[in-house]
């Protein structure tokens, strides 16, 4: 979610930029520069922006003095913000599910299958690919067991650690690993380090997860909003695209269906 994530924040509290779309041309931290960021938003204890590889945070604590006496970084502050990340989900979770649209009415002479495929969401935060060929899956390095993906659907989820939003959907996408993990292999890619992504603990993934720090895939499809989703079917088509909270056990069955061979 892109500007969801500076508005549930503030109530946390953070400070939400004036500007949502303030530019810096470069931003540094402790082993890592980004390039042409655009501040998202700031809370108590994080910067949270685009950059030319994708989307990424960064604690306040490791900027440059100058960005954070600009964010008005207090270590006090800080401190009491570190201790409510149940709290932080909790309103991120609320906010995903009051701001989800209604799916767009099925075509005239649709069938209950027809309806259930599309699983339509009627805005993106990236380019969309339905029905084109998918970009190429790399992925830098595999912190499980690479899956075999040949002749199968792939789900592929584009998420992070900091992001409130894809942690509230990973046990959505649990429940639909465990019940179609035979013909669709879910992967979890995030342009976070390994060390970043093994420092999460809860909640746990029970699919394949990766990580790619060039966010190759990411920059291919365009995504400025975590968390997106794509089903690539065997053919190597984009089946759906879009949050995976609008993934049903319904929708998935009949695409599963329609387009399996």
């Amino acid at each position: 979610m892109k500007i969801l994530l500076g508005l549930v924040l503030v109530g946390l509290g953070g400070v939400e930029l004036a500007r949502a779309d303030l530019k810096l041309p470069v931003l540094k931290t402790p082993g890592q520069v980004y390039s042409n960021v655009t501040v998202l938003s700031v809370t108590a204890t994080d910067v949270h922006f685009t950059h030319d590889q994708g989307v990424a945070n960064a604690k306040l604590r490791d900027l440059e003095p100058e960005l954070q006496k600009r964010f008005n970084y207090n270590a006090g502050k800080a401190a009491e913000a570190a201790g409510k990340p149940a709290a932080a989900n909790a309103a991120f979770g609320r906010e995903v599910a009051s701001q989800k649209p209604a799916p767009r009415p099925a075509a005239a002479g649709a069938t209950p299958a027809d309806r259930d495929v599309e699983m339509a969401v009627s805005s993106l935060s990236a380019k969309s690919v339905k029905g084109q060929p998918a970009p190429k899956l790399e992925v830098e390095k595999w912190l499980t067991k690479q899956p075999n993906t040949q002749g199968k659907f792939v789900l592929v989820d584009f998420w992070a650690t900091w992001c409130g939003p894809c942690r509230q959907s990973i046990p959505h996408l649990n429940a639909l690993a465990k019940k179609f993990g035979d013909r669709l292999v879910f992967v979890g890619l995030s342009n976070e380090t390994e060390a970043q992504v093994a420092a999460m603990k809860n909640p746990k993934i029970d699919y394949a997860v990766a990580v790619d720090t060039q966010a190759r895939m990411l920059k291919a499809l365009e995504v400025k909003g975590i968390p997106h989703a794509i089903i690539i079917d065997p053919a190597g088509i984009v089946r759906f695209e879009g949050h995976p909270n609008y993934l049903t056990e319904a929708g998935v069955t009949s695409l599963l269906r329609k387009y399996g061979k």
